[in-house]
Formats: structure tokens, C-alpha cells, sequence
């Protein structure tokens, strides 16, 4: 166990003598201060666990040095035994207490009593110790929880993020889909403003499939997914892979006249990447058929009924020649 440093404050010689003869332990280190001024240098350079100090000191008295003592934060807490020859009487005694002493030993000195007392302090000061570095432990788990629980979260936000996208073309997955569709229909309950869903579908996908590999397959559904994305201009829109070769873009607070606006930005978008497809009877290229359906949410209603509108209105598209987008 590490030394404790206490300090003795007397204007005497030997009464510090005397003071550090029966205080002489291993377990202390005892510093001597002459004076009211020097025990305040003294704890610039040590941590104290307790002072003696003498009352009757030149200068600056015991009275008037611990009231400095207590008035420097880094000092008020260190125990002041007020030690002194002078009068027992209350108004002394009180005056030293309101001074910051905690307690007095009258002089002449009694062994015993001086090494009881100063043994008391001394496990009141090893006790705050321990406590403090307890604090220390627990405020170092409770960062460490912190850190952990912060980690944790972010985690389970990746793992969130990766469970909503699909695996393939990293754009929102079905669940995804069917998440947002739920929430956007309530709040345009709320609001009674227009959403709109777009239903596409890559036109003779077996065929290309058959043609080209699945490879070349899952290559086409990335880009296709990637030009659908691009024309979607608002973080409000969703663009999802509904199943398959088929993909949906949800449209909150978007009537039918912006929604067809987005369907030819998706289709002039399509057409520019130019995939390839040979066993396509509408074209030499990859082309997308589009439905469209939009409603004005309410209780009546649910998304069931949009997204069924609109998987009506591709299916007409498809019979139409495909390549194109129908309104239902």
C-alpha cells in the first residue's frame, strides 16, 4: 500500500518534533510546514490526507489558514485537526469549527488520543479512496456499456438497412416495399393527398434469360433496377424490386399526371442503356412495360386495392404491345 502523506503545521521546531516521533509509521509520509504560508505551498506539491495545524501561530494564525484551505477548491476537503494550547472554551472551540476543523487535540499532547484520532482519518481517507477508484471502475463499464450499446445499435441499424434491400440489385426489397406502402397509405389518410404506385415489368425476361444465362440475367435486373432508380428525382419516392423482373415505385403526394411523367423518364431511361435482346419480339433491346394507378387514400380503401389497380393496369400494357405504361 502506497504512503499516505499527512501534514504537521507548527511555529515551533519542537513541537513538530514531537508531533512527527509519535505519528513515525511506514504506512506515512509526514511533511513539515512552519507556518500559515508554507502549509499552503505545501499543497501545491501534495495531496494530503490530513493536516494537524496549530492554532497559535505569528503571522497568520490556524484560524486564518484554514479558512483558506477550505475556500481552495482543490484543498476544502482535506480534515484539519485544530491542535492547540489555548483556551477549552466554547467560543475557541466554535470559532475553529467555523474556521473548517473537524476536529482538536489540546496540548499537552496525548499519544493516545493524537494516534487514535489520526488513525480514524486515516481509514475515513483510505475508505474515499476506495470509493473513488470504485466510481473510476464503474463510470469506465458504464462508458464501455455505452460504447457497446452504441456499437450494438449500429449494428442492428446495418443489419436493418441489409434485411430491407434486396441481395441482387441493392435498391428496397419486397418487405421494404410492403413497409412503406403500409405507412404511406396512412398518412395520405391523414393528409387526403394522391399516391400514386407504378408497376413495372421487364418485357420477355425468360427469353433473355433463356438467351444469355442467368448471369447476364442478374447483370440486366441490376442495371434495369439502377436506370429505374435514376428517375426517381425525390427522397419521399421508393423504388423497389416487387418480385422477380418486377419492380415498383411508390409515389406519395403524386397525382397521375406527375406519376406518367416519371413513367417516361423510366422508359427514355431504359431505353438508354441499350441491354441487348435478341429473342425480344417488341425489340432488339430490353424495354420495360409500366401500370399505373393512383388514389387518394382513405378508410374506405386499402393499398391492397392500389396495388391491384396497378398490377391491372401492366397487365393491360403487356396485351398492348408492351414497351409502353397503362392508367387504371
Amino acid at each position: 500500500m502506497r504512503a499516505i502523506p499527512i501534514l504537521i503545521v507548527d511555529d515551533r521546531p519542537e513541537n513538530l518534533l514531537v508531533l512527527e516521533q509519535v505519528l513515525e509509521s511506514p504506512e506515512l509520509i509526514i511533511v513539515r510546514a512552519n507556518s500559515g504560508h508554507e502549509a499552503l505551498e505545501k499543497t501545491l506539491d501534495h495531496e494530503f490526507a490530513l493536516i494537524l495545524l496549530d492554532v497559535q501561530m505569528p503571522v497568520m494564525d490556524g484560524y486564518e489558514t484554514a479558512a483558506l484551505l477550505r475556500g481552495n477548491k482543490r484543498t476544502k476537503n482535506i480534515p484539519i485537526i485544530f491542535v492547540t494550547a489555548a483556551t477549552k472554551e466554547r467560543s475557541q472551540v466554535f470559532r475553529g469549527y467555523g474556521s473548517g476543523a473537524v476536529d482538536y487535540l489540546f496540548k499537552p499532547l496525548e499519544t493516545g488520543v493524537l494516534k487514535s484520532k489520526v488513525k480514524i482519518f486515516l481509514e475515513l481517507y483510505h475508505q474515499r479512496r476506495l470509493l473513488e477508484e470504485k466510481t473510476r471502475e464503474l463510470d469506465a463499464k458504464v462508458m464501455e456499456l455505452e460504447t457497446l450499446q452504441s456499437k450494438l445499435e449500429e449494428s442492428n441499424e446495418k443489419l436493418r438497412q441489409l434485411s430491407s434491400l434486396d441481395g441482387l440489385t441493392d435498391i428496397p426489397n419486397r418487405r421494404f416495399f410492403d413497409e412503406t406502402m403500409t405507412r404511406e397509405w396512412q398518412r395520405g389518410t391523414r393528409r387526403q393527398k394522391p399516391l400514386s404506385l407504378i408497376l413495372a415489368d421487364i418485357d420477355h425476361f425468360k427469353a433473355f434469360n433463356d438467351a444469355y444465362g442467368h448471369v447476364i440475367g442478374d447483370d440486366c435486373l441490376k442495371r434495369v433496377a439502377k436506370g429505374l432508380g435514376k428517375s426517381i428525382l425525390r427522397d419521399v419516392d421508393t423504388i423497389a424490386r416487387y418480385g422477380g423482373e418486377e419492380f415498383a415505385a411508390i409515389l406519395p403526394e403524386t397525382d397521375e399526371t406527375g406519376a406518367v411523367l416519371i413513367i417516361q423518364r423510366m422508359l427514355e431511361s431504359i431505353k438508354g442503356l441499350e441491354i441487348n435482346h435478341k429473342a425480344s419480339p417488341t425489340a432488339d433491346h430490353v424495354t420495360v412495360s409500366f401500370g399505373l394507378s393512383t388514389m387518394v387514400p382513405n378508410t374506405d380503401l386499402s393499398p391492397t386495392q392500389l396495388i391491384e389497380s396497378a398490377d391491372r393496369a401492366l397487365y393491360l400494357a403487356k396485351n398492348s404491345g408492351r414497351n409502353t405504361y397503362t392508367i387504371s
